[in-house]
């Protein structure tokens, strides 16, 4: 009986730090993407390619369709509120910019 006890603590210590690393590596990658600052619209990169918070500020612009927001964009992604093309800066999910492409 003692055995087995000792097998069973033996088998799930090793689980867990085996398991331990993968743990740490996904909670600082959410940590990280949560911290991320707002791109400030008037930031060259932001400029650049016409980004606006608002996406009916934006409706002056030749590329501007309704309904066209970054969090219906296919850079964007929802639970960071991340986009590929500002890859150090969250975006307003309401924004827009000239190189929105739909979610396919």
């Amino acid at each position: 009986m003692a055995n087995q006890s000792r097998r069973h603590f033996i088998r799930s210590s090793v689980l867990g730090l085996v398991s331990l690393p993968l743990g740490i590596g996904i909670l600082s990658k959410t940590a990280f993407a949560q911290s991320l600052p707002r791109l400030d619209p008037s930031a060259p990169s932001a400029q650049a390619l016409s980004y606006v918070e608002d996406a009916s500020n934006a409706s002056d612009h030749p590329a501007y369709e309704a309904g066209e927001r970054c969090d219906n964009c296919m850079f964007y992604t929802a639970d960071t509120q991340g986009c590929q093309l500002f890859p150090e800066h969250s975006v307003a999910p309401g924004g827009w910019c000239q190189s929105w492409v739909a979610q396919g």
